[in-house]
């Protein structure tokens, strides 16, 4: 039967009723080939930044010769084209993962990510290749947060699930890590007057697509896909694999059987239907549409939380808040990198398997809202600043700062990488986390897909939306007709935000740690007001009932042999 358990710590080896083979090599290779798909989203959201800001970059496509807004508008046009290619990939990648499979979709979209770069790299100063190859990029890109999500979920055994699946979003940092030291070297040793500036660092890209392309030739199917294409030996082969136990196992048997089981079920419920069947079992089913409504929302309030936007435009940030020189602020946000990926690993390692997917989303969202609130305070009361040492450093009415402005500037500075280390722990893991173990496998990728696809609009319209917004009042209503809000009140929206996601976490989102794939059902059968509150209780009393009923049939049995 598909159970649940309370979340495990696996530095203790409590792995519940699953013997110690389960942690094998081969898993962990699993983990780490797919989990390094993540690198992608992070390797261009590092790199974006310190390529648009370099002088050769620029004068290349005519900067110089636009306005303050113009800049502002293409900017974010060449930083957002990735997110608007990505919601393509996000759509192809639920076709081609139910379609070719997992692997096969992984290598698919290793080329057109590389293509897109390739593409990206020899624009010769033309806008139009520039868009057309971050396009095609994020046609490869949007695929890894459906394809190895799934993957992992698939493959991983329940008591170290988060764990495995979380090393997507901390591969994420790895990549924004690379990425920002990448800039910041570059910066450092390669002359602002040649396009090596950037052309190197972008190569990241193309090693990383490389890497896991190469890596998926030496990992198996999921055997949950298999079972979804009626070859259940190939699946029972595949799962004794990666499980490192024989295939007449009794909990590779068990696992086998829980999701043929599922299927079975879910396949009665939609038969004969073909397209309306899914979307019946989507929208009309209310378990799985509670399911989709919380990836849904979960997408806004992190998108627009603010963390990611800080990602993207890092240095532009850390300049807002007294960071100067270029080379500088590409260290600070080299370092922003690192906090993320330290943070990363600690909720993967200590938390999202130990203490539970909500407490520790609830922990990141708190360390978040209170470093926005302080910027926020900060810049309403000091103004964005320029300059660095006392003395030099200018406040946004162009005076010079004191002493305790200076300090609490640092302070804000601080709190930047406070509000990386909430998100990276929070929202970023378990954005992806929740997303790839909740739904039920006929449904999975599908709606797997389309939440990834509300995801990238809504990064789109975030990385099209914060330059404006922070465009002081009268430049933002010059260009548009209507005022921006400017740095302080940018910065109190995503408080605000931030403040608004702990709240519905709370009420709504219930904890999935430690329970099967196929056991997530449970969680879903109450009311939907009832469900983040009391839904992992009554999943456990629905678990007990069926236990002691499995055991009094068993005890029966046992009785008449005898």
């Amino acid at each position: 039967m598909a159970g649940s358990k309370k979340p495990v710590n696996i530095f203790k080896l409590n792995r519940g009723d699953e013997p110690k083979e389960v942690l094998n090599w081969r898993l962990w290779l699993a983990v780490f080939s797919f989990g390094l798909m993540g690198a992608a989203r992070g390797v261009d959201e590092g790199l974006i930044s310190g390529t648009l800001a370099s002088d050769n970059f620029k004068k290349l496509l005519g900067f110089d010769e636009l306005s303050v807004v113009d800049v502002a508008q293409v900017t974010a046009n060449i930083s957002a084209m990735v997110q608007i290619g990505s919601v393509g990939g996000a759509l192809i990648a639920f076709v081609v993962c139910d379609r070719i499979g997992r692997l096969w979709a992984t290598r698919e979209l290793c080329i057109v990510w590389i293509v897109g770069i390739v593409i990206f790299l020899t624009n010769n100063g033309s806008l139009g290749q520039v868009y057309a190859g971050r396009f095609i990029a994020g046609l490869g890109i949007g695929q890894t947060t459906v394809v190895a999500p799934v993957y992992l979920s698939e493959i991983s055994p329940k008591s170290v699930r988060g764990l495995c699946t979380a090393t997507f979003s901390g591969a994420v940092y790895i990549g924004i890590m690379l990425a920002y030291f990448s800039s910041w070297g570059s910066s450092l040793h390669i002359s602002e007057a040649t396009s090596t500036r950037w052309v190197v660092p972008t190569t990241l890209h193309i090693m990383f697509a490389g890497i896991i392309l190469i890596l998926s030739f030496f990992n198996y199917e999921s055997p949950r896909y298999l079972v979804r294409k009626g070859k259940i030996e190939t699946a029972l082969v595949n799962l004794a694999r990666v499980r490192s136990l024989s295939e007449d196992h009794p909990v590779v048997l068990k696992e086998i059987a829980e999701v043929q089981a599922q299927l079975q079920e879910e396949q009665e419920a939609t038969l004969g239907q073909g397209w309306t069947g899914y979307l019946r079992e989507m929208f009309l089913m209310p378990n799985n549409l509670y399911r989709i409504y919380l990836g849904l929302v979960s997408q806004i309030l992190s998108q627009w939380s603010g963390a990611n936007s800080i990602t993207i435009y890092a240095p532009n940030f850390f300049a807002l808040l007294g960071t100067t020189g270029d080379h500088e602020q590409l260290l600070a946000t080299a370092i922003f990198g690192v906090v993320k990926f330290v943070a990363a690993i600690t909720c993967a390692f200590f938390l999202v398997d130990v203490v539970g997917r909500k407490r520790s989303l609830g922990i990141g969202i708190g360390l978040q809202a209170l470093s926005m609130g302080y910027i926020a305070i900060f810049l309403s009361v000091v103004g964005s600043v320029s300059g660095g040492g006392d003395g030099d450093a200018i406040d946004g009415g162009g005076q010079a700062i004191s002493r305790s402005q200076t300090r609490a500037s640092t302070g804000a500075i601080v709190m930047i990488y406070v509000s990386g280390f909430g998100w990276a722990m929070g929202w970023n893991t378990m954005q992806y986390l929740l997303n790839a173990e909740m739904y039920p496998l006929r449904i999975r990728s599908v709606s797997s897909s389309l939440v990834m696809c509300f995801h990238f609009v809504n990064q789109y319209g975030n990385s099209r939306a914060v330059p404006l917004m922070l465009l002081p009042n009268q430049a933002a209503a010059d260009y548009s007709g209507g005022g921006g809000m400017g740095p302080a009140g940018t910065f109190w929206f995503f408080t605000v935000v931030t403040l608004i996601g702990g709240a519905w976490v709370w009420f709504f989102l219930p904890e999935t740690a430690g329970r099967s794939l196929e056991g997530m059902d449970g969680l879903f059968t109450l009311r939907w007001y009832q469900i983040g509150r009391r839904g992992e209780s009554e999943a456990n009393e629905q678990q007990t009932r069926a236990d002691e009923k499995i055991e009094a049939i068993q005890h029966r049995a046992t009785a008449c042999t005898s």
